[in-house]
Parts: C-alpha cells; structure tokens; sequence
C-alpha cells in the first residue's frame, strides 16, 4: 500500500501503536562538559529524564516520583553499542482512531511482547533480527512470551495501573 506521512519504515506503524514506529525515536541529550559526540544504543525511556536532571543537579533522587525512570548520566561519558537490559514498559489501555485496540508492551533486551487485551492475544519479536515487527515468534518461544507477560503483569500491579473494562450494553 502507499506510504502516508507518518512512515516510520523501517519501523512499523506510528504514533499511538505499540510497535516500534509508534514509540522507537532518538534522543538527543547535551550537557556541557559530557560526552560530546557520543552515541548510546542502550533504549530509554522519558520516565529516566527527571532522574537524570536530579542527579546532575547533585540533589538526591526521589525514587516515589520516578520510579520507572533512572537516571541516564552514567550514559554520557561513554561510547557504548551494548544494552543494558532492562524491562521498559508502556501501558495503553484505550483505543485509538486509526484501529488500534487496548494493549501493553515489555522490552527486555532484544525481546519485545505485545499484548492485546480485546482479543487476548500476544506478539513477540527479536528486535535485533526483527526491528520492523514483521516476523511474531509468540508460537516457537511460548516461554519468554510467559516471562514477559509475568514482568509486564507484576509491573502494572506494581504501579496500581488502571485495566480497560467493558461497558454495560
């Protein structure tokens, strides 16, 4: 089909999607005095940016405040094509215009789950052979897709979110 405005190949899909091309982007981080030019491949999330700017500031972290966000300063004096692993989480649980239904994602690693909750269904991708979510290994890994699940469902207890319900007909 047609390419629209918001490609992201090769990523798949765009903003409001749980794939890759719905929340994959670069960041640009500058402090002076750190790291120029460097370039980090270990993936991050928003949540690390207040951490980040605490520690910087020398002033204590506030764990209750960010607790999914750490922060990034250790990242910034150093070339590194390594990933820390370590579980990044998004929780979606509304729909959106463009057919996107209710759902949740875990990255670990290289590893990726999707889960959709309307259709309790999962998908589970290698993004280092895989960045384009194109090939669903759910079937031949059906134990990392219940690691996963089991991190992504202690995560979401853990920070009391709130689950989709159905409305009464």
């Amino acid at each position: 089909g047609a390419v629209g405005p918001g490609c992201n190949l090769p990523l798949r899909s765009g903003k409001g999607w749980l794939y890759e091309g719905g929340i994959r982007e670069a960041a640009i981080i500058r402090v002076p005095g750190k790291g120029q030019g460097i370039v980090c491949n270990t993936p991050i999330v928003s949540t690390d940016f207040y951490p980040t700017m605490l520690d910087l500031a020398g002033l204590a972290l506030q764990p209750d405040l960010h607790a999914d966000g750490c922060s990034l300063v250790s990242l910034l004096d150093k070339e590194s094509k390594e990933q820390t692993v370590r579980s990044l989480y998004w929780h979606y649980p509304h729909y959106h215009g463009s057919g996107w239904t209710p759902g949740g994602a875990i990255r670990k690693g290289n590893w990726k789950l999707i889960e959709f909750w309307e259709y309790d269904d999962v998908e589970l991708y290698d993004l280092s052979k895989d960045v384009g979510e194109q090939n669903d290994l759910s079937k031949q890994h059906p134990k990392k897709v219940k690691e996963l699940q089991l991190d992504l469902a202690n995560w979401r207890n853990g920070i009391g979110a709130v689950m989709p319900t159905r409305a009464e007909e």
